[in-house]
């Protein structure tokens, strides 16, 4: 993967953001091989579906944004978004101690200033020093709607959203999750995204009130039994 090549797939990058989504890549597969971080392995098809994917919705995270990336993996999409947004504070938060760990050393090598947290969704959302701090919390590849809002909402001030990178089923999605949104004081909406990799499209709820002290709900509640 070259930078002009980066480049010229994402307009609006520079050359020192592309040359960092380079190395990215390079850490990523040099990783990969040891661990299971992404089944998404050549390099067009990893610019395209996890680095141009992760920036689509770029617009629409305000200024200086407080941001914290849910369940976040091998690093998507925070890290593509804290390369080419420099002025957001991301948060990496992940489940999996071996993933915080690369996603550590990729920061370190790339000079990202991004905090990696090793937690559940459910316990970090009850963190008071996490709980209700958060601008934007975004989500991709984590879960459906319903138990996704309960493990993202909880991280935002009032007014925040949560945006969740979704397919051609996001309606469908939005429309199953209505009681969820209800008890977590959200209103919900779609935009939608052309990409030659697939129809995207992004769920993003904005949180009206503050959560409910009962949620969420303890660990592996929010998928066994939906709100």
């Amino acid at each position: 993967m070259d930078i002009q090549t980066v480049i010229k797939a994402i307009p609006g990058l520079t050359e020192p953001q592309a040359e960092k989504l380079c190395r990215y890549y390079e850490m990523l597969m040099d990783w990969n091989s040891r661990m299971n971080l992404t089944a998404i392995t050549g390099e067009d098809e990893v610019l395209k579906k996890h680095f141009a994917d992760s920036l689509l919705p770029l617009e629409l995270i305000p200024e200086g944004a407080n941001l914290i990336d849910v369940g976040t993996g091998a690093g998507f999409p925070g890290l593509p978004i804290a390369i080419a947004r420099p002025d957001v504070r991301v948060t990496l938060l992940d489940s999996l101690n071996k993933r915080i760990g690369f996603l550590r050393e990729v920061c370190k090598e790339l000079d990202i200033n991004a905090d990696c947290i090793h937690d559940r969704a459910e316990d970090g959302g009850r963190n008071p020093a996490l709980r209700e701090k958060f601008d934007i919390a975004v989500s991709r590849a984590v879960a459906r709607v319903s138990p996704l809002a309960e493990y993202t909402v909880p991280f935002l001030k009032v007014g925040g959203r949560s945006m969740m990178y979704k397919g051609p089923q996001a309606a469908a999605e939005l429309k199953e999750g209505e009681r969820a949104l209800k008890l977590l004081c959200c209103r919900g909406e779609i935009r939608s995204y052309p990409a030659e990799w697939g129809e995207r499209s992004v769920i993003i709820l904005t949180k009206q009130k503050p959560t409910a002290k009962a949620y969420p709900r303890k660990a592996g509640t929010a998928e066994k039994k939906p709100l």
